[in-house]
């Protein structure tokens, strides 16, 4: 059989741009330095071509300063995030116990286990593909992933001792899904995506149970869309949590900090 003629990089970012790739010569790089033959980076970049997501072609994305492994179907995590992380990091800096919920591939786990060092890490995900792939990136920080519907998921021994809850929750209200780009729309899971009637469905429920989970002092970080903040604080003051919203302009970002207050001393 005859070998595949290896892809200049000038013929990649042509064939990108052609497909309607922005960063057509970023992308480009990427894929040049993955691919180990010349028909795997054939192969890849036809998959780009067709509008598979670049983190799935790739098989990782970068997140936090880690490359995260993400698999097809996955929810791939998303930049802006990052700023989410960085709140926990402000609001518990000393956490021990940290609960990725809605987890997707893990990556918020694994980076605060990262930054926290010694840490029990747990992530759950009703998806099973997505807690196959949590699995993947949180075993190397001797963490745990699990399968269900967000709190039923968790470990009971964990009630009352959480640090960190961060909740990505989807938070696309259901008549906007459609109007996503087509890489989200079409390559990720509707259920990542669809946040009900207002996009607040799920933090709702995460937001209600929440203070029985969260150890005091701890803390619940959700990411929201702008125009949603207002009535996602709402929701997480309305279930006895001290909320503020944080706001990065720079990263368009939104997250929901709520606190459940610690007990007073004797």
């Amino acid at each position: 059989m005859p070998s595949t003629p290896p892809l200049s990089p000038s013929a990649v970012v042509t064939a990108l741009r052609t497909a309607g790739c922005v960063f057509a010569e970023d992308e480009a790089e990427l894929l040049l330095a993955t691919a180990r033959t010349p028909a795997e980076l054939a192969a890849m970049v036809d998959r780009r071509a067709t509008g598979l997501p670049l983190e799935h072609v790739l098989g990782w994305a970068e997140f936090h300063g880690l490359r995260v492994a993400v698999e097809p179907g996955v929810f791939v995590p998303r930049r802006r995030t990052e700023f989410l992380i960085d709140q926990a990091l402000v609001q518990a800096p000393d956490a021990r116990v940290v609960v990725d919920l809605c987890c997707g591939s893990g990556a918020l786990g694994a980076a605060l286990a990262v930054a926290l060092g010694t840490v029990e890490v747990h992530a759950a995900d009703i998806d099973p593909a997505a807690v196959r792939c949590a699995r993947r990136n949180l075993t190397p920080y001797a963490g745990r992933a699990h399968v269900g519907d967000l709190f039923d998921a968790l470990p009971a021994g964990l009630r009352g001792r959480i640090d960190i809850l961060t909740a990505n929750v989807p938070y696309v209200p259901s008549a906007e899904v459609a109007l996503l780009p087509a890489e989200a729309r079409d390559h990720e899971p509707h259920m990542a995506l669809d946040g009900g009637a207002d996009g607040l469905d799920v933090l709702r429920r995460v937001a209600a149970a929440a203070p029985e989970w969260l150890a005091p002092g701890g803390c619940l970080l959700a990411e929201t869309g702008e125009h949603q903040a207002r009535s996602a604080v709402e929701a997480c003051n309305d279930a006895g949590l001290t909320t503020r919203l944080a706001v990065s302009d720079e990263a368009y970002a939104h997250v929901v900090i709520g606190v459940r207050e610690q007990r007073p001393g004797p």
